[in-house]
């Protein structure tokens, strides 16, 4: 699997959005027309407002690429993004996703008795 980190986009989306697809994406769309089959760009977090861009942006990586996978994910701690990876990696099917990370947790699972 590779791994392309993108970082330093400026904070307001469109601008950010700009920045991307002048810079990142011909990094990544170079990588996916040689041997990579399997991508996933690694996102600073960044607020809701930012969310939309980025998963746009993988889609359209993960259609025009096809067979290969393209994904992302976003913040996190270290065994956030590992497990990520982790799981990216071995999911053959999954391909086009974006996933905003964080490291609380979803706690503990309540069921009702019943």
């Amino acid at each position: 699997m590779a791994r392309l980190q993108v970082s330093s986009l400026p904070e307001l989306p469109s601008a950010a959005a700009a920045e991307f697809h002048r810079m990142i994406m011909p990094q990544a769309a170079e990588l996916l027309s040689g041997e990579v089959q399997c991508l996933t760009l690694l996102f600073a977090p960044a607020e809701h407002t930012h969310h939309a861009w980025r998963l746009a942006a993988v889609q359209a990586l993960a259609r025009e690429h096809a067979p290969a996978r393209v994904n992302a994910i976003a913040g996190g701690g270290r065994a956030a993004v590992s497990a990520a990876l982790t799981y990216l990696e071995a999911a053959e099917g999954v391909t086009g996703q974006y996933l905003p990370l964080d490291d609380a947790g979803a706690g503990p699972v309540i069921q009702q008795p019943g």
